[in-house]
């Protein structure tokens, strides 16, 4: 695989209402390579001091520069030989937020095929929950644009399950807002967007959970349902209601559907038989029931 170094001015990069494939050919690399920018400190423009000196929730974005790094790759088929039928295709958005690949910040993953639109605005909006933004980067392949960002809030990776719920729906939220196709492709189309999904997932048949043994300390807890607002509250609440910890958590909101994992303890074990089918079956119970009220339990 060949490789070269670019750098390019932040305004360049984050300003226009889309990055697309195309950028790639613009700064003279072919369609069929992959673009990767390390955002190192990203959008030093929105820098400055803030009324509450950089905590709650006018808490700024640090930092000032970065450097891109570019990767070619040979066996990468160009997006220019796409039909026009396949370019009309509405792509899956996928938010994810991961609290288990870096001990000190919660990593945030957006893709919305190669369509992904004006990250200042997200971040904007990041910024007003009390985020700081320490890095990021921004990966272009022929058929998506992902980019991933490491946030942290008082020095120290987002651990409260409201605010990564505020997080989640923020980031859907403004991606719903700049790029209104992706309302039919997000459960949250029907809450906030302009247009609902065409066809709802049947709770039911969509609910899928099960739990396994990760050590003799945690077990892993894999849920998937359909996704709905305030889901991660409802799954966090369950969970502590029959005394079970959770270390770390995975959500994973791809379309209608949320996948989501979670390293789960009991009293600094691993949930035996018993108490994990306990938790299926509560978990199974009130998420098939989304209209149960949220006291009831």
């Amino acid at each position: 695989m060949a490789s070269a170094t670019a750098f390019l001015s932040s305004h360049a990069l984050y300003s226009s209402r889309a990055l697309r494939l195309s950028r790639a050919s613009a700064l003279g690399f072919p369609r069929s390579h992959s673009l990767r920018v390390e955002v190192a400190n990203p959008f030093p423009f929105l820098y400055g001091s803030t009324a509450s000196g950089g905590s709650g929730l006018l808490g700024k974005i640090r930092g000032s520069g970065f450097q891109s790094s570019v990767d070619s790759a040979d066996t990468l088929g160009s997006s220019s030989s796409m039909s026009d039928q396949e370019k009309n295709v509405v792509p899956m958005p996928i938010v994810l937020i991961d609290q288990d690949s870096d001990p000190d910040a919660t990593i945030v993953q957006i893709s919305f095929g190669d369509r992904l639109g004006p990250l200042v605005d997200t971040m904007k909006a990041l910024r007003d929950l009390g985020l700081d933004v320490t890095k990021g980067s921004v990966t272009t392949e022929p058929s998506a644009i992902q980019t991933k960002f490491f946030i942290m809030r008082s020095g120290r990776k987002v651990e409260n399950p409201a605010m990564l719920e505020k997080i989640r729906l923020t980031i859907i939220n403004n991606l719903l807002e700049y790029h209104p196709e992706s309302s039919e492709k997000l459960a949250m189309g029907e809450v906030f967007g302009i247009k609902p999904p065409k066809k709802k997932l049947d709770v039911d048949i969509a609910t899928h959970i099960f739990v396994q043994d990760d050590g003799p300390k945690r077990s892993l807890l894999y849920i998937e349902t359909a996704d709905r607002p305030g889901l991660l509250l409802e799954i966090i609440k369950i969970i502590i209601d029959i005394n079970i910890d959770v270390e770390s958590a995975e959500i994973d909101t791809e379309g209608l559907v949320a996948k989501d994992k979670f390293h789960v303890s009991y009293r600094g074990a691993a949930l035996n038989n018993s108490l994990s089918q306990v938790l299926t079956n509560c978990l199974r119970y009130y998420l098939r029931r989304p209209e149960t009220d949220e006291d009831s339990y």
